[in-house]
């Protein structure tokens, strides 16, 4: 029996993949649930696993734009399983019929039908110039302006009398842009997965669509270093995780976003729609890009409970597993390009949200306090958001209300009591 294999829908919305690569090769024997290929599409990348056991024919190349529902491949249910063939290895079975031959035979011939004939080649070969002692040898005049230019007579095609090189030609020869060195100065192309594409369409639309502005403070990371070098080995030794950044500045987001619930808004057409739930998207670097997966109703969570969630979405991004669904619907975004020693940045706004926080690197650096220049654990923070429904009062009040609770965490975010609040 020939099964087909048709392209699932990844999720609402989405209407075709690309195919970003194959992970088998035609005529492989594939076991059920094997991944064969690595489908983009404009939110996520995700494995195709076999629907059967057999041998597989595919039915698209990588690279191929295919709609939802339409057939990538064939398999056969009936193909028995070659002896000491593994799954996904080549195979050297056919289809079954009589003088099918090997699929390296196969491959063979088809270079060979594509390889032209001798006759052909000398065909297609243009009729050489004749070659003299004054091929490539240019005239006094030509060599002037050649040494003038720093050209070398034997780069430039000469057009004079059996290929002497002329001083028409070496006026308009142009020196080369190749590195002096003689290092290589080569090029690659390759094509942009389907979802680098649309997140960089989404970017553009950002800019293009919003009055995006961005406004910047300081934060005194002092109390949470405190914090967190006084409880961190016991509060991963009970919950299993590490007491990071991440929760103090999720649960400071959520905060400001109670005092300005404007912030936590988007424009739909004429209207705006606030949320009274803060979904919290964290910007995380995946092997396939940037993946932004959601925190859902962060206001309800612990410490614990933040970076519990904060954990299992980061190990989900990165191996590949994150689901549409979980990338969908946040309300807010927090990214932190101090993981990559960034000091300053101006975030771009996730559509259709209407505002992202950008942390960055923590840096020692001078400060006053109480009066007295001090060394303090400096980051500073960007607010970007949609000035058509953010005002800058909101703005900058969200920003200083973020930074007063990381500067006042144990009043403001754990009501006075950090064993408490950290569950130990």
């Amino acid at each position: 029996m020939i099964l087909e294999m048709k392209v699932p829908s990844p999720g609402e919305s989405i209407t075709e993949v690309e195919i970003a690569e194959w992970l088998v090769e035609d005529g492989d024997y594939v076991e059920k649930d094997q991944a064969i290929a690595e489908v983009d599409s404009d939110k996520a990348t995700l494995e195709l696993p076999a629907e059967q056991s057999g041998i597989i024919t595919l039915k698209a190349e990588v690279g191929d734009a295919v709609a939802v529902g339409e057939v990538v491949c064939l398999i056969d249910t009936d193909a028995a399983k070659p002896e000491g063939a593994s799954a996904g290895a080549d195979s050297t079975a056919g289809s079954g019929d009589e003088g099918a031959g090997t699929k390296a035979e196969k491959d063979l011939a088809k270079d060979q039908e594509k390889a032209p004939s001798n006759n052909d080649a000398k065909a297609s070969q243009p009729a050489q110039a004749k070659e003299t002692y004054a091929s490539g040898v240019a005239s006094p005049a030509a060599k002037k302006i050649l040494n003038e230019k720093g050209i070398d007579a034997a780069s430039v095609k000469g057009t004079g009398k059996d290929g002497r090189i002329t001083k028409d030609d070496a006026v308009k020869a142009v020196p080369s842009m190749g590195s002096p060195s003689g290092a290589s100065r080569g090029e690659t192309r390759s094509k942009l997965s389907m979802l680098r594409r649309k997140v960089a369409e989404r970017l553009v639309s950002v800019k293009n669509e919003t009055a995006m502005l961005t406004t910047f403070n300081e934060v005194d990371m002092s109390p949470i270093f405190d914090l967190r070098s006084k409880y961190k080995e016991d509060f991963k030794s009970k919950h299993g995780v590490g007491l990071g950044f991440m929760s103090f500045f999720t649960l400071a987001v959520v905060r400001a976003l109670k005092q300005y619930p404007a912030v936590n808004s988007m424009i739909d057409g004429k209207e705006m729609i606030s949320y009274d739930f803060c979904d919290i998207s964290i910007a995380v670097s995946g092997p396939k890009g940037l993946m932004v997966p959601v925190i859902r109703n962060a206001e309800n969570l612990s410490f614990r409970g933040v970076e519990s969630e904060v954990k299992r979405l980061a190990i989900r991004a990165r191996e590949g597993e994150i689901t549409v669904d979980e990338m969908t619907g946040g309300t807010f975004t927090i990214t932190n390009g101090g993981v990559f020693g960034s000091m300053l940045s101006t975030p771009i706004i996730n559509p259709p949200q209407s505002a992202i926080l950008g942390m960055h690197n923590i840096v020692e650096r001078p400060i006053v306090r109480d009066g007295a220049i001090a060394i303090a654990p400096i980051m500073y923070v960007a607010l970007s958001y949609d000035h058509r429904i953010i005002d800058g009062k909101e703005s900058v009040g969200f920003l200083v209300a973020i930074k007063e609770a990381l500067e006042n965490p144990v009043e403001l975010l754990m009501d006075g009591n950090e064993q408490r609040a950290l569950e130990l």
